[in-house]
């Protein structure tokens, strides 16, 4: 794994516990999901200090999410994921969700995200599924800077 790599997956693990708070970006205090990768990306310099977008609604729409990141990085494929990475992911029909992407332990990938469901920022093995509550794939993404 990239030095790159391997510090966005530390940065991101300094923020586990982290409450869940919409559209809140602060370590140890608030964060949402896109908070979170906003947060790691400022704090490694992969973008300005000032970069954020705000005003996104909880309710997911059909193309908000993934436009915002097509502006920002490069959309990669399912089978070119690694740690390091974003994964933006859907429950129901919308893409609503972000996390990034971490070795896991026992072989894998997880997920490190801000969930409402949790309450909280968690780190969860990475599984794809087909139950309501399960995460489905939409699209991963390059964070800038990172090869």
């Amino acid at each position: 794994m990239s030095n790159i790599r391997q510090q966005i997956v530390e940065e991101a693990r300094t923020w586990i516990g982290t409450p869940f708070v919409h559209q809140h970006r602060t370590k140890g205090v608030a964060v949402d999901c896109a908070g979170l990768v906003i947060g790691v990306a400022r704090s490694l310099g992969l973008v300005p200090a000032d970069f954020d977008f705000q005003g996104y609604s909880r309710l997911p729409d059909a193309t908000s999410l993934v436009e915002i990141c097509d502006q920002f990085m490069e959309r990669i494929g399912r089978d070119q994921m690694q740690s390091g990475d974003l994964l933006a992911v859907r429950f129901d029909q919308h893409p609503q969700h972000f996390g990034l992407l971490a070795d896991y332990p026992l072989g894998g990938l997880s997920i490190i995200h801000a969930a409402s469901r949790y309450g909280r920022v968690l780190e969860t093995r990475l599984i794809f599924g087909t139950s309501p509550l399960a995460m489905k794939f939409v699209t991963a993404y390059r964070l800038p800077g990172v090869v």
